[in-house]
């Protein structure tokens, strides 16, 4: 399951998405976004130890960190850690568990769900979840607000075919409850070989008949399967528009949108409309590239640290459709990249954005690679749009909010498509 994300691997392809995708081999989310992208970490000087059973045991004795601080008292660790080897009631307890444990308490202590540690398996599963296929059932999930949700469901996965949406609650996993669970261990639970089931207890609000907010649970057995990942599709709508989806920003997001740009453009296109719902988002750079479609040479993104500008980023497209009428629709599945692509069209007044309020996902991860094979997702910094609007936690807000209820779902309407179209037809940009 691939997180939510804004990353940025080292070798400049910066993921930035959400949360944790659940194809769940991972991805999210979350996303999550890649900010500098993927390094090895640099080891300070190690020495090594024997434990009693002969093996090496490495890293006992190394210097402390020069700025810690002076009442840390590291005997406290290894009492605690002697105290649960010798005195936990299940036997024997195992010292990779604890040890890998006390790490991933490290990440969570800081209070951000998008910083988190990974064991060499799970690394693994969030490094091949980033190349686009997995095993799962194709949902993005990520916390919001200390609450485990449904970021997105992705197009024609087993998910979106059991009927989940996005801002579904996860209540339980194969009947254990799951409210408290973070990000990584619900992934974990969740995913699975293909062909196998997996139960979960949704919660919905909805409205009732006197159009009162009011909270469903249900529950539904969904059977995991191979996930790939389609990243753009182009549709012909009536009245000369086309529509191009764009699911994520994975590896092949900007060669594939390109394309389908060309393609488009071929059909000499009263206007274009840019479908960004449930875009989870990805590698930064995609979107970047992308943006430049229409801003080419232009700021597209800012990067802030601790209060400064530490990054510009210009769109590194070739202005293919500067000249073309755009609409952009979000909901509260499009995370990271693509808010930061909305923010952009709408900062410059590219595009009218319609739709719902997106999920509020505008801080940059960096992935730190670990000689174990173990790696940790730390959040280093925030992106902003070209007019230094956060995206983090607020959103972007659409210029014409208009709603997709559970009924226009039942019925096959799409009002928020509906009025994209007409604002194309009937007035361009205006």
């Amino acid at each position: 399951m691939p997180f939510s994300h804004s990353y940025v691997p080292r070798a400049h392809s910066m993921r930035v998405g959400v949360v944790f995708i659940v194809f769940i081999a991972f991805l999210i989310g979350l996303g999550l976004g890649l900010g500098q992208g993927i390094r090895a970490s640099g080891g300070s000087s190690l020495t090594n130890s024997t434990s009693t059973d002969g093996t090496v045991v490495k890293g006992l004795g190394s210097d402390a960190p020069k700025d810690i601080a002076k009442d840390v008292d590291f005997e406290l660790f290894w009492r605690v850690w002697n105290d649960v080897k010798s005195e936990y009631y299940k036997q024997p307890v195992s010292d990779k568990d604890l040890f890998y444990g006390a790490i991933k308490g490290m990440t969570e202590a800081v209070g951000d769900p998008y910083t988190t540690y990974f064991p060499p398996e799970d690394a693994k599963a969030f490094e091949d979840g980033m190349k686009g296929e997995f095993s799962g059932i194709g949902a993005e999930i990520g916390r919001k607000k200390d609450v485990l949700q449904v970021i997105a469901p992705l197009p024609e996965t087993p998910a979106e075919k059991a009927g989940v949406r996005a801002g579904d609650l996860i209540l339980e996993i194969n009947g254990e409850d799951s409210t408290g669970m973070d990000v990584v261990e619900a992934v974990t639970k969740i995913r699975g070989e293909k062909g196998t089931t997996v139960k979960i207890k949704f919660g919905r609000m909805t409205k009732d008949a006197s159009g009162a907010d009011k909270a469903d649970t249900f529950e539904v057995s969904i059977v995991r399967d191979t996930i790939v990942v389609k990243s753009a599709r182009l549709k012909e709508l009536k009245n000369g528009i086309v529509q191009i989806e764009i699911s994520n920003f994975n590896d092949d997001a900007a060669d594939t949108f390109a394309k389908l740009v060309k393609e488009a453009l071929s059909k000499n296109p009263k206007g274009i409309i840019i479908d960004l719902r449930n875009n989870p988002g990805g590698y930064l750079d995609r979107a970047t590239y992308m943006l430049g479609s229409w801003l080419p040479g232009q700021e597209v993104v800012l990067r802030r640290r601790q209060g400064d500008i530490i990054e510009r980023l210009k769109g590194e497209g070739d202005g293919a459709l500067k000249n073309v009428p755009t609409v952009v629709l979000i909901n509260e599945g499009s995370a990271s990249a693509s808010e930061i692509m909305a923010g952009a069209l709408q900062d410059y007044g590219i595009a009218k954005i319609v739709g719902a309020t997106s999920f509020g996902k505008g801080s940059v991860q960096d992935y730190i690679q670990y000689e174990d094979g173990s790696g940790a997702k730390i959040t280093i910094s925030e992106w902003l749009t070209p007019k230094g609007r956060s995206i983090t936690e607020e959103g972007i807000v659409p210029d014409i909010a208009v709603p997709l209820t559970e009924e226009d779902i039942n019925a096959e309407r799409d009002p928020q498509l509906d009025k994209a179209v007409e604002l194309l037809t009937v007035g361009g940009r205006s």
